[in-house]
């Protein structure tokens, strides 16, 4: 047989090898949902004569056509990360093996929009009782897209999706597959983090550790099943494929494994809980499924990867189809926890305890705000990611023997702790109730805490502390964290003007429009104000006091007026909330029914008081930080002309000074003809 035909016929040989896994994965799913589902009770449950009832084809249609969804979600994320992280590519442009799998993204994105608009009319159809037949042909449909929080979120599955579908199809670089990835990772979040769960004494530790759990368990799952189809069909470039998997196959099980204890920490009350109920049993066998698949992670960065390098991929190609199937097993395991009531807490008869998922906090005060801590998962996966990368930096570069200025690290520190207290110490459970205290944690976040951060310069550490990618032309993380820097979007938002504008405009938009009721109404609410006023605050100090490289470099005097200018607006936000009489997002105060302090009105006024003064501590700190920031441009120019003036004084025989050696000249000028006269 010719080499084209050996290649066909070695293609066709791997499409069925993939073929077969897939049947096989899909069938372990399929299988293991169905006997959860029935050892549950989720299968037959207690119908009530005389009530609405779905049917059996919403029962098992709802959660097969989520776990579609979910798997489509993932087998997207894993095409395209092994797309963009994966496969090396060659300047920025993708190789033929890593189009392939952006063009297989674009495929299995309608497949996950089509399961997203399915999972929304089963949805409907759950909701209120009746058959699939008789929710299609009215307006629920319309009305639960657009207006439940549940449907929005799948509405917004369904148009990203389709999105990520129809980018893909032109998709020719490393930085577009990327992007894509990113949206994708985005595209999951909203089923998670939309509305708060009935069944969960705390309703932010359980959207949130759901989330993660989703986050990491798709970039392990898709980025496993994607490695196994590149090695099924004997793809090159297998072993670095598999090398860079296995560097993060290690993070995504630890994110996996405590994002799983926080979800149970929320939902489970005892221990005991865990094997007296259906739900808590489920999660046992779930926690098997993660033990293997850990067993099997180990084996393969002690046996199989070591085969891989020496050229006999067949070991590694059994154990990841074997750790496929387990994974979907464990898939097919979630979507049936997902459709099983956890055992019904016993709550505390307190009316903000649905809202808030505590109970209301006495009247604040000093003492209050230093003892009643609230751990927030998001922002506690947040405060560890930046101190221990930071402090992983600082380490690698001292193995390296370089060093790193103390005063970088103590001011980023010093930001993560003001981090910490924002949104960990009781300010953050009163933000909740107290506008006042809401306010202060926002002119924290956004006006205190991103000086210190972007004083401790942690692109210039990364830019140092990263190895360049091994390949040349690869992209690895310096290489994008330098593409990023480059990049037009950050051009754009880091234009002085533009930067400005987003932290002055952003909170008037915020405040006195329907945003502000509706982000306080929804968990997901609270995690984009907390994200955009860090990011919005550290984009404006970046460019007024910034360490780290820029696209724009102004001159200190353009800085201390862009300073002065700014500062006013946040003093004329706050008299204009003492002036206001209405209460912003009164409803979602009103609800908790608060008994102590001020009324709302007056609370409001406090706060715009706090928003009106709040702006001279943190102006003063800018200004002691550009006033040393401008000596020392100063000092280390003038360092410079003496270094260049020493190099033309060695080269000329002179001082070095052009204006000092023509007068000598001068001198020597007269000097010479006063003694020939």
């Amino acid at each position: 047989m010719n080499r084209p035909g050996q290649a066909a016929a070695a293609e066709r040989a791997g499409i069925g090898r993939i073929v077969k896994l897939a049947l096989a994965a899909a069938a372990a799913a399929v299988v293991a949902l169905v006997i959860a589902m029935i050892a549950s009770g989720a299968a037959t449950p207690r119908i009530i004569p005389g009530l609405p009832d779905q049917g059996a084809f919403t029962r098992w249609g709802m959660p097969l056509a989520k776990m579609t969804m979910d798997t489509a979600g993932m087998l997207t994320i894993g095409a395209l990360l092994a797309a963009a992280v994966f496969l090396p590519s060659d300047k920025g442009l993708l190789g033929k093996p890593a189009l392939a799998y952006v063009k297989a993204a674009s495929w299995i994105a309608l497949v996950w929009a089509c399961a997203a608009a399915a999972t929304m009319v089963f949805s409907l159809s759950e909701a209120l009782g009746l058959p699939v037949t008789d929710v299609l042909g009215g307006n629920e449909l319309t009305s639960f897209a657009s207006q439940v929080s549940q449907g929005i979120a799948l509405t917004l599955v369904v148009l990203f999706a389709v999105a990520i579908a129809l980018f893909a199809r032109g998709a020719i670089t490393v930085g577009t597959a990327g992007g894509l990835l990113v949206l994708a990772l985005v595209t999951l979040l909203p089923p998670a983090l939309t509305g708060h769960s009935a069944s969960s004494p705390n309703h932010d530790l359980a959207t949130t550790g759901v989330a993660v759990h989703l986050l990491v368990l798709a970039l392990w799952v898709g980025g496993l099943a994607v490695l196994c189809t590149h090695a099924l069909r004997r793809q090159p470039q297998l072993e670095i494929a598999a090398t860079r998997f296995s560097a993060m196959a290690l993070w995504c099980f630890i994110g996996v494994g405590l994002s799983g204890v926080f979800s149970v920490i929320a939902r489970l009350t005892s221990i005991s809980e865990l094997y007296t109920s259906a739900y808590g049993l489920l999660l046992l066998a779930k926690t098997a499924a993660f033990v293997v698949l850990g067993l099997i992670g180990w084996w393969h960065r002690k046996r199989t990867l070591p085969l891989l390098a020496a050229g006999s991929p067949s070991t590694f190609v059994r154990f990841a189809s074997g750790e496929v199937l387990v994974m979907f097993v464990a898939v097919g395991l979630a979507v049936a926890l997902s459709r099983t009531a956890p055992p019904p807490p016993i709550l505390p008869v307190d009316q903000a305890f649905d809202v808030l998922g505590y109970v209301m906090p006495p009247e604040i005060s000093l003492a209050n705000l230093a003892s009643l801590w609230w751990f927030d998962l998001f922002s506690g996966t947040l405060i560890a990611l930046l101190g221990g990368l930071y402090l992983a930096g600082i380490i690698r570069l001292a193995r390296r023997g370089d060093s790193w200025p103390g005063g970088r690290t103590a001011a980023w520190f010093v930001g993560v702790v003001i981090l910490i207290i924002a949104t960990q110490s009781g300010v953050s459970r009163y933000a909740k109730v107290l506008f006042s205290a809401h306010m202060a944690e926002h002119m924290t976040l956004s006006m205190l805490v991103p000086i210190f951060l972007v004083l401790g310069a942690p692109v210039t550490l990364a830019l140092r502390a990263l190895k360049p990618a091994a390949r040349r032309g690869d992209r690895g993380p310096r290489e994008w964290l330098t593409a990023i820097l480059h990049s037009r979007f950050l051009r754009f938002v880091g234009h002085p003007a533009v930067a400005t504008a987003i932290f002055i405009v952003s909170t008037y938009a915020l405040y006195f429009t329907p945003l502000f009721p509706a982000a306080m109404e929804e968990h997901l609410g609270h995690i984009v104000m907390t994200m955009h006023f860090l990011l919005s605050g550290s984009l404006f100090f970046w460019v007024i006091i910034g360490v780290d490289p820029a696209p724009y470099k102004l001159p200190h005097v353009a800085r201390l007026i862009l300073l002065f200018v700014t500062m006013p607006f946040h003093a004329f936000f706050g008299l204009a909330l003492m002036s206001m009489s209405t209460v912003l997002a009164s409803e979602w105060y009103d609800q908790l029914g608060r008994t102590w302090g001020a009324s709302g009105v007056h609370d409001q006024q406090t706060g715009g008081a706090i928003a009106w003064g709040f702006g001279e501590v943190p102006t003063l700190i800018v200004l002691l930080a550009l006033a040393f920031q401008w000596w020392r441009d100063d000092e280390r120019m003038a360092r410079h002309a003496d270094r260049r003036a020493d190099a033309a004084a060695a080269r000329t025989g002179g001082t070095g000074d052009a204006k000092l050696d023509a007068y000598n000249d001068y001198l020597a000028k007269l000097s010479k003809r006063d003694s020939e006269n």
